[in-house]
């Protein structure tokens, strides 16, 4: 009796394959929409931590329910500050890392 052998793939491999290799358009867009869904389920975790509804948030930061609602939920393209604003009203702490691509700059002078 033969053994079946099954063939693994990881994850970079499929999304190389159905969503593009790094550095390509599509890739970029899926990763950058990827990273706003993890910052609206960030907000959406700490707030329910801290017992808020989205209306109460929404009233500390100065936006309506439904903005927060957009925000938790990646349906918006929500500005900066405003999201600067919500991590603020949750009392959490933020952090960022920039990585700079290897990319020639030109200056015009």
């Amino acid at each position: 009796m033969s053994k079946k052998v099954i063939k693994t793939k990881s994850l970079d491999e499929i999304t190389d394959k159905y969503i593009g290799e790094i550095g390509t358009p599509e890739r970029d867009e899926f990763e950058n929409e990827l990273r706003l869904d993890l910052i609206g389920r960030a907000i959406k975790l700490a707030r329910k931590e801290r017992k808020l509804t989205q209306a109460q948030l929404g009233e500390l930061v100065g936006v309506q329910k439904a903005q927060i609602s957009k925000i938790e939920n990646n349906l918006t393209d929500a500005r900066f500050e405003t999201i600067l604003k919500v991590f603020r009203a949750l009392n959490a702490k933020v952090n960022f890392n920039v990585e700079l691509l290897n990319q020639n700059l030109n200056l015009a002078s």
